[in-house]
């Protein structure tokens, strides 16, 4: 059901826009990487923060996403699908923010403090997700 054929009373599914996207998804968090390994897909939790429209995160050296995030091709990207969501359960509402694009590890300066890892550990490994594509759905009762 979409926002303009719910009847009253029932849940209405919206899309959300980019800009309202990104604010749902600026103040950083827990958020979950997919992508394609030689197993298969993967999804791994990560905490996460929005630089400059980017999303970064923190990772071990030697992990699934060093190796399996690595095209062996300078300047190649690895494409992923990040994904961040707030359900309420009791209201049975919520949304849900689906980022795609490629990612990249990086290698200069990056700001070592915007990204708190909760695992705790050695995790040097900085990894930017660049959006090709930002989109985002919301779930109401009305």
């Amino acid at each position: 059901m979409t926002e303009d054929t719910a009847p009253a009373g029932m849940p209405r599914l919206t899309k959300l826009d980019h800009e309202e996207c990104l604010r749902l998804i600026s103040p950083g968090g827990v958020g979950r990487v997919a992508f394609n390994n030689p197993a298969g897909p993967v999804i791994l939790p990560v905490n996460y923060t929005i630089e400059q429209g980017a999303v970064l995160f923190r990772t071990a050296l030697g992990g699934p996403m060093d190796s399996d995030l690595r095209t062996g091709i300078e300047g190649a990207d690895f494409m992923v699908a990040f994904e961040v969501d707030h359900i309420d359960e009791s209201t049975r509402e919520g949304w849900s923010v689906l980022v795609r694009g490629g990612a990249h590890h990086i290698t200069g300066d990056v700001n070592k403090s915007a990204v708190e890892s909760w695992p705790g550990g050695d995790r040097p490994l900085y990894i930017r997700i660049s959006p090709n594509e930002v989109s985002g759905r919301r779930i109401k009762h009305t």
